[in-house]
This record gives structure tokens, sequence and C-alpha cells, in this order.
């Protein structure tokens, strides 16, 4: 009996030293997290796949939030999105004068565009059950034009707010500083900006084989030691640079345009219209995903990863929004709409009657049999 208790003591000592030992640290901590916080994403990793993850993992990911809705909701994106950007960005290249302001929105519209033609393998990836069979490169690539999407847009809503505000409240100001050597300089800085802060999502694996469910999952399940140490003060910063000042300056300048257009008498209902989609786009759309990023990035709490997944969706909404924006802030962007709308729905109609009259001279041929 006194040799059985000394064994126990000797177990227990040995499972506590080893618990607290340098390599066994981590796996406890692991354990600890799995059991207790739920932990997501996945945590343990061997030879780029992941063959541990907590208990609420496989419910997600299999789930039909992400099997049948997101895909369905992204298909709605795509089949908005693509056609509104892709006329806009038409005729902002061929049908409109580059004007600083005319700049800024044929940029805000080709980063839609580029969004909306990454979301057919998104799609695909919900629709195989969250596997991602293109690869590590395209993974990359998708998740890069997720989040440049996000950022380009504020900043260029954010540059379309400043040029308007220029050009309404200081118009004499404006004259020197809207040109289109500028705009083009802004427009470029934008650019670099978004792709040096995305620098993580290119040099990360952002692809990882999930042996127990048989899946790829391309940037929804991470390793614990791709999400430790700088991931929370990056994505505060995403957060703070990326959206909370742009929305700031963006709100500021609108509520300064219609306060003076009220107070010279002018016409501000078109003002309003702008104002209200861009507050829509940045409350509706993005503000959700802001929130929940940063609050993920601090718990990494598996319960939070639903609403993650919505908040993704709801930001690709933009896509579909910032078409009106061009309509309303722009008269000339109308006046050309309206015309090409025109002009194609008459091709339509003169190709139809044509072709109509050809088929009714060849019925009218005499000796023409009737089939």
């Amino acid at each position: 009996m006194k040799s059985l208790r000394i064994i126990v003591l000797f177990v227990l000592v040995s499972c506590f030293t080893n618990c607290f030992a340098t390599e066994g640290t981590k796996e406890c901590i692991r354990k600890k997290d799995a059991s207790g916080n739920r932990r997501f994403p996945i945590i343990q990793k061997q030879n780029k796949t992941i063959n541990t993850f907590n208990d609420s993992t496989p419910m997600y990911l299999k789930s039909a939030l992400t099997t049948v809705l997101l895909p369905c909701l992204y298909l709605l994106v795509l089949s908005i999105g693509l056609p509104a950007n892709a006329l806009a960005l038409w005729v902002l290249l061929t049908r409109i004068k580059k004007l600083p302001s005319t700049i800024f929105l044929l940029n805000l519209a080709l980063a839609d565009l580029l969004l909306t033609l990454s979301l057919p393998f998104r799609v695909s990836y919900y629709l195989l059950g969250n596997n991602w069979p293109f690869g590590e490169l395209l993974c990359r690539a998708c998740t890069v034009l997720f989040y440049g999407n996000i950022y380009s847009s504020i900043l260029f809503l954010t540059c379309i707010s400043v040029d308007r505000y220029l050009a309404v409240v200081h118009p004499f100001l404006s004259k020197e500083v809207r040109r289109t050597r500028s705009a083009y300089c802004v427009s470029a800085t934008v650019w670099l900006l978004v792709i040096l802060g995305l620098l993580p999502f290119y040099i990360n694996q952002q692809a990882y084989r999930i042996h127990t469910l048989n899946i790829t999952t391309c940037n929804d399940a991470l390793p614990d030691e791709a999400l430790s140490g700088y991931y929370f003060y990056y994505t505060a910063c995403q957060v703070v640079l990326g959206f909370a000042i742009p929305c700031l300056i963006t709100v500021f300048c609108y509520v300064s345009v219609i306060a003076t257009l009220v107070s010279n008498g002018k016409q501000y209902a078109r003002a309003i219209k702008v104002t209200l989609l861009v507050l829509l786009v940045f409350l509706l759309c993005l503000t959700p995903f802001h929130v929940i990023l940063l609050a993920q990035s601090n718990t990494r709490n598996s319960d939070t990863y639903a609403y993650t997944m919505i908040c993704q969706v709801l930001s690709t909404f933009n896509n579909c929004i910032d078409p009106f924006i061009y309509y309303y802030i722009s008269e000339e962007f109308r006046d050309k709409l309206r015309t090409a709308i025109s002009t194609l729905r008459n091709e339509t109609s003169s190709g139809k009657s044509a072709q109509s009259l050809i088929q009714s001279n060849s019925t009218s041929q005499p000796g023409h049999q009737p089939v």
C-alpha cells in the first residue's frame, strides 16, 4: 500500500513537471484553451497540415451557414456587382473626361471589379464544403483581393469625399489642389499603401489541409502560431488606420458639404443621397466586419466564427452600392450612362428588327416551302 502511494505520487509529480517544462508548456495551454475557451482556428500543425482542432470547428466548417447561405449571398453580390461595376468602369474609361473626381471613381470601380472576379472561386470553395482545390497561390491571391477591396474602397471613398469637400467648401483653394496629376499621384499612393498593408497575406501560408475532415481550408483555419504575437496589433492598426480614421474624415467632409450647400441656398438633395449611400457602405458593410475582426483577433473564440463569416459577406455588398455613388456624385457620369444604355437598347432593337425583316423576306420569296 505504501509503495502504491509512492508510485501515484511519482506519477503526479512527473505530470506536473512535464506540464511546466519548456516543451510542454504550450501543449498544456493548448489543451486548456481547447477545452475551456474553444479557441478558433485550429491549433496544431504538422508538415503544412492541421491534425488537431477544437470541438466546435467541424460544426462551423460543415454547417449550412458556410455551405449554403454564404455561397448564395456571394452569388448575389457577383450577379449585381460584376455587370454594374464593369459598365461603370467602361463609361468612366471611355466616355468621361478625366477629372480628379473621375479618377477616384475609376479606381474605386476597378477595385470592386477585381473583387467580383475572385468571387467565383470563393463560391466554389463554400459549395465544396469549405474545401479549396485551387492551390496555395490562388488562395493567397483571393485573400489579398478580398482585403484589398475593403481598404482600397475605404481610401478611395475618403479621397472622393475630400475632393467634394475642396470643390464645394473651398472652391478657390481647390483650383490649386484639384488637378489631374495630383489625383493620379494620390491614387498610386493609395494602391501602394494597400499593397504594403497586406504584406502578411503574401508571405504567410493561407491554405491548410485538415485530414480529419478531408478538406483544405483557405484563410479560415490558421494555426495558433500564425495568430499570436503581432497579429492583434496588426489588426488594430488595420481597424484604426484603414477604417476608423478614414470614416471620420469622410463623415466630416460630407457634413461640411451639405452645410455649405444649405447656407448658400443651393440644391443639396443629391449631396444628401451621396452622403446616405456612403454612410450605408461604412455602417452596414464595413463597421460590423471591423468590429468582429478586432474582437476575434483579441479572443480568437470559435463562437464568433459564424458572425465573422456573415460580416465578411456584408463587407462585399459595398460592390453593389458603389455604382449608385458613381451615379449620384457625377452629373457627367449620369448623362453618359443614360446615353450608353439608350444606344445599347437601340442597337439591340435594330438588330432584332433587321433579323425579323430578313426572316420575313426569306419566307415571302416565291417557291419557298415552309418547313
